[in-house]
């Protein structure tokens, strides 16, 4: 810098210490058992960056740059760091700051947004802020736009040269980034500008090139007001004319000494339970969480640090601040450490004389929150109004002129002091706090008042409507003083506005509050002991009465059945609540509004349903509650019924009611997997399609006949293995056959988009369209049932599919592989040494099979990965708040989610409790050894006799590290090698008993529990496969016999070995799992059988080989050439055609 300086001094050069975000994040637990958990500490975080800070400065750097920034809590710590070493230093240089936005939500990776990041780090008064990296320049501008309109300092931004391709890097070059970045100086928006990820030189040069022409933008002011934030800012601009309008509702129910029933969730260690009042809180209104732990019974320290990290991880009460409050300065410092938005301290004083108050405000100020000082000096509590306004004067100045305090974070307590004791002294301590709160408004400029209000009316505890009537009314003139915000119980004040308020009540209220006579407090003594205690200050009942035309009405929950039975069986479907359906809807059927049966269903029953499909379309409602609502419609069509069918008997007509279309939907040949296929059919049935469904296996002449019975508008395929697909191409073929002209929808998990292009679309002219979900479902439907809109729309897809096709095949001329000789080099020249220790095989503790028959469900509830339930039903969380439990802190989805999972609870009880669902398993061993790409198993530990051969895969598409291309039989001892070695097997299955079970829901019509049945017993199934092969590492094989996970780590495969299935994609031939089959005798031992497709049957069953090697690992082994299809056919003693059939998935070339 100094060199190029002197060059030419008008263009003088910096050098910038960048101080990064570091690899730990304070505000995010790495476990998901437990949020409150983190991963290191504040004080920690500190420690590291004030090394680095040191380092930089000495090694000469003009500016401090701390960037990169995802979590705001360690660029708080950062911020932290750095101010302690200026201090230390004596000096001070500029600092940057720079955030960064990891999606077009504008949230850092935290979760704020970039006004609430701002407001968390402007006490630090960096020179110039801004952003950089994750986003190219094109998708950075509305958030650079957002910071330099709420910023007063410089702004800056350094983009990444785009976004990244599909292997990491940057394509873009630097004029193009220019151009891109252009937008910047144009609008006015910057004052500096560089480059991030992908940038080189050369970029920067095209920048300060296109930057050269433009003025910087110039700064500004910005309105002088109190800024906090939690993921959200909440900046406070006060109603001077009416403050009772901008009120903050400081939250009172976190506070042990105002809320026994948090209190008592904190002693019992039920943090859950306080989070939930916490949340609860903020959907009443609360616009600041106040937190306090101060008793007797609590480790203060602990509990705060604990529970705020613990609502930190709540993303709906993480949005709004927190004001973290304690006696103890040491446990406000801890929940200060702990937040990443601007908090509230509350508080400090004066008590502790000077020293002590100037210590503790500048660290608070280093922490960047707000405070709180109450009225309290060396000479104990302010009473009067002349105290009052004294110590808060004397408070004031201390903080602003000698801690630089910024008189907008300054917030005064001066003390809500309990009236109507009957002690006269006590009498104008009202008013004392209504005018203290007016002139310290006026002497302290910027400051505000707070207090909390439920001091007020101690002396009425118990008697409700006389509480809440004093904390309205004395909001209501305290506000008209100036008063700013108040610890009030957030729901209440809300609902019990000051006109509201029983005018006899409030009259008695206001002669106390007031201290308008001097027998006041007698005569609301007297007038409170005739009220019941319960009522509401705005729907006042006196003692033994009901309650005047103001009451409010009671059980508002069972209110909508009071309405017409047309609306209430609307409602019932819209909410699913099927209790009173049957009922309603005879109802309709005998009250004579309704001519027939079918009247019915085309009037309120439809009616419900067309709301319920916009509500879904809408994204207003989710799949859960879509298939409650079904189970409704069901349960009552399913009573009209008998009715309609005799009306069909006795005048001849069909009895129909009218719909959007006829959709036929099947499970092809082979395949047995129904969850999705019956969730779109109960979704579509909700949309008013006549859904045809006509089950699972079905032969494609079962599908035409079906077609052509019903006279399908739509047909729908599902399938979840790879030979579906096959399956489902011979049907589009015999579509095309007959000559048939019907929609053809492919959905399924093995299915794609690109799959539909290739090798559907060309086969079948009456069009194919692919449906990723159930949601995607209807709409498309829909459209294809316009006759107005289908052949555009038929067009549009035909043309996608057509350039789809031509980037597969231009694809496949450009994929090079290696033939299948130079890949088994390849692995040849990296083989494993299985006579090394490391790698010595461990002998199994049998050989041979082992049949776990009824194994208890509750064996495996803990090994239960829920993550798959929730995508089953389509919900799905946004970050931070993907997979679970994180799930039921999202903001859209976590109520239901939440709903849903407590729901399969309690049919998870039910199925244990009446033995429903049956656990069959099966574990083998065998000796064996690999011969090329085969594993031989041998009889018995002679190893003469070969009983069978697994054939394996290998890689061939060619890959851009140097690393061996595997086959799973790369992890077997070689046959020559004189190691003897063993091959693992097993088959999991929940789903004995499931048929019968989804049955009984089905003749019920009740759609959501036989699909919750379904769902659970593959995650069951799932969960039995994982802690089946715990046992097998810890105790069958016993390879790894001290080995401890939690069921986290077991989820993320942290374990020795692996068990990879068939048809999967370390061997992706679904038909070596006969071979596993006639080797255990599956079928007979467990009940579990293959199809002619390999589907197993139950579905709700896992199969797979176990292999126990340290150099074991999951692989994908991608598309293969013909060589090796021809060498596999071989090797199988197949012909070449039926490989390529049983293959044709993983094909790099058309057959």
């Amino acid at each position: 810098c100094v060199e190029f300086t002197k060059k030419t001094p008008a263009k003088p050069r910096f050098a910038a210490g960048a101080v990064g975000p570091t690899n730990k994040t304070l505000s995010v637990s790495p476990s998901v058992e437990n949020p409150a958990f983190r991963g290191c500490t504040y004080d920690e975080i500190v420690e590291a960056y004030y090394e680095q800070v040191e380092a930089l400065i000495d090694g000469g750097v003009d500016v401090l740059l701390v960037e990169t920034i995802f979590d705001t809590l360690n660029a708080k710590a950062a911020m932290f760091a750095i101010d302690m070493y200026f201090e230390k230093w004596g000096q001070k240089i500029p600092v940057f700051v720079s955030g960064t936005i990891v999606d077009n939500s504008g949230r850092t990776l935290s979760g704020q947004t970039n006004e609430a990041f701002w407001n968390s780090m402007s006490h630090s008064k960096p020179i110039a802020i801004g952003l950089n990296c994750a986003l190219g320049a094109k998708d950075m501008v509305p958030y650079i736009e957002n910071l330099s309109r709420v910023a007063d300092c410089w702004v800056f931004c350094y983009p990444n040269a785009g976004l990244p391709n599909a292997m990491g890097g940057y394509d873009q070059k630097g004029a193009e980034m220019a151009e891109d970045c252009r937008v910047f100086p144009e609008k006015g928006l910057i004052n500096a500008i560089g480059g991030c990820c992908g940038t080189t030189d050369e970029h920067i040069k095209c920048l300060a090139d296109m930057v050269a022409t433009f003025k910087p933008r110039e700064r500004h002011d910005v309105p002088d007001i109190m800024r906090l934030s939690g993921l959200q800012p909440l900046n406070y601009e006060p109603n001077e004319k009416d403050y009772r309008k901008t009120f903050i509702n400081l939250g009172e129910r976190c506070n042990v000494a105002g809320s026994t029933i948090f209190k008592k969730a904190i002693v019992d260690g039920n943090y859950e339970k306080a989070l939930a009042i916490a949340l609860k809180q903020v959907e009443n209104g609360a616009h600041v969480i106040d937190v306090n732990m101060d008793d007797g019974l609590i480790d203060g320290e602990s509990a705060m640090t604990r529970f705020v990290n613990l609502m930190v991880s709540e993303p709906d009460v993480a949005k709004v601040p927190f004001m973290i409050d304690s006696s103890k300065f040491h446990v406000v410092e801890a929940g200060l450490k702990c937040s990443q938005g601007k908090c509230i301290m509350n508080s400090i004083s004066l008590k502790g004389g000077e020293q002590e108050f100037l210590n503790q405000a500048k660290i608070i100020k280093r922490h960047g929150a707000a405070v709180v000082v109450m009225a309290f000096d060396e000479e104990g509590q302010a009473a009067t109004e002349a105290e009052k306004v004294r110590i808060c004067c004397r408070a004031y100045k201390l903080l602003v002129e000698k801690v630089g305090f910024n008189p907008q974070d300054i917030i005064f307590d001066p003390n809500i002091l309990t009236i109507g004791t009957g002690m006269e002294e006590h009498n104008n301590y009202g008013v004392d706090f209504i005018n203290a709160t007016r002139e310290i408004k006026r002497l302290c400029p910027g400051c505000k008042i707070s207090g909390g209000v439920s001091n007020l009316a101690f002396s009425f505890r118990g008697n409700e409507p006389v509480r809440r009537a004093f904390h309205s009314a004395f909001l209501y003139h305290a506000c008209k003083a100036g008063m700013d915000m108040g610890i009030v119980n957030a729901a209440q004040v809300e609902e019990d506005v000051y006109e509201k308020i029983d005018k006899e009540l409030l009259e008695y209220v206001e002669d106390v509050l007031l201290n308008r006579c001097t027998n006041a407090t007698e005569r609301m003594l007297e007038f409170a002991a005739t009220l019941d205690p319960k009522s509401k200050p705005t729907a006042l009942r006196k003692k033994g009465a009901e309650g005047g035309a103001g009451a409010a009405k009671k059980d508002d929950a069972k209110a909508w059945r009071d309405q017409s039975v047309g609306k209430r069986l609307e409602h019932a479907l819209v909410k699913g609540i099927d209790e009173f359906c049957i009922a309603d809807t005879e109802e309709c059927r005998t009250n004579g509004d309704y001519k027939s049966p079918l009247e019915i269903i085309e009037g309120p029953l439809m009616d419900g349903m067309n709301v319920v499909g916009d509500l879904f379309g809408a994204g207003k409602m989710f799949l859960p509650q879509v298939i409650k609502s079904a189970r409704v419609m069901k349960k009552s069509v399913g009573h009209l019924i008998p009715f309609m069918e005799e009306e069909k008997r006795l005048n001849g007509g069909d009895g129909e009611a009218s719909n959007a279309g006829v959709f036929l939907i099947a499970t092809v040949k082979g395949d047995v997997h129904d969850i999705g296929k019956n969730i779109v059919a109960v979704v579509l049935g909700c949309n008013n399609f006549k859904v045809i469904d006509i089950g699972v296996m079905c032969p494609k002449d079962k599908i035409i006949d079906a077609l052509k019975e019903h006279n399908a508008d739509i047909c729908g395929l599902s399938g979840l293995i790879t030979p579906s697909l096959d399956e489902m191409v011979d049907m589009a073929k015999a579509m095309e056959a007959e000559g048939m002209k019907i929609p053809l929808l492919i959905g399924g998990a093995t299915t794609s988009k690109m799959h539909t292009a290739v090798k559907l679309a060309p086969n079948y002219s009456g069009g194919v369209v692919h449906v990723l979900d159930a949601s995607r479902a209807v709409p498309v439907a829909q459209t294809l049932m316009d006759q107005n809109k289908r052949g555009e729309y038929l067009d549009d897809i035909n043309e996608t599919y057509a350039e789809m096709r031509e980037e597969f095949y231009a694809g496949l001329e450009d994929r090079k592989y290696l033939t299948l000789g130079q890949a088994r080099e390849t692995a040849a020249k990296c083989a494993v040494d299985f006579k090394s220790p490391e790698h010595t095989p461990v002998t199994p503790q049998f050989t041979g099979v082992k049949a776990l028959v009824d194994v208890p469900i509750a064996d495996v509830i803990d090994y239960i990965d829920w993550n798959p339930f929730f995508q089953v039903w389509q919900l799905r969380g946004r970050y931070p708040n993907r997979g679970y439990p994180k799930i039921f802190n999202d903001e859209t989805v976590g109520a239901e989610a939440k709903k849903l999972y407590e729901e399969a609870q309690r049919m998870l009880k039910s199925i244990m409790d009446n033995k429903r669902l049956k656990l069959n398993g099966i574990i083998g061993f065998y000796p064996a050894n690999s011969v090329g790409d085969d594993i031989e198993v041998y009889a018995d530990e002679s190893r003469t006799t070969k009983t069978h051969t697994f054939h394996t895969l290998r890689q061939q598409a060619e890959k851009d590290v140097d690393e061996p291309y595997m086959a799973l039989s790369d992890f077997i001892a070689p046959k020559d090698s004189g190691v003897k070695d063993y091959l693992g097997m097993f088959v999991a299955t929940a789903g004995i008993g499931l048929h019968e079970l989804t049955a009984e829901f089905k003749a019920a019509n009740d759609d959501y529990s036989y699909i919750m049945a379904e769902a659970l017993a593959d995650r069951l199934a799932e969960a039995f496969a994982e802690l089946m092969h715990e046992k097998v590492r810890k105790e069958h094989w016993g390879y790894a016999k001290d080995e401890k996970f939690n069921c986290e780590d077991l989820l993320k495969v942290k374990y020795q070995g692996i068990r990879p299935a068939p048809g999967y994609p370390s061997q992706p031939d679904h038909t070596e799992k006969a071979t596993m089959w006639d080797l255990m005798k599956v079928q007979e031992e467990i009940g579990v059988e293959l199809t002619e497709s390999f589907a197993m049957l139950p579905s709700a069953s896992v199969s797979g080989l176990y292999f126990a090697g340290k150099c074991s690992q999951y692989f994908n082994v991608g598309k293969i050439t013909s060589d090796q299809v021809k060498e596999y056919a071989d090797r199988k003693g197949q012909d070449f055609k039926t490989a390529e059939k049983w293959l044709s998935p993983i094909l790099s070339y058309e057959p």
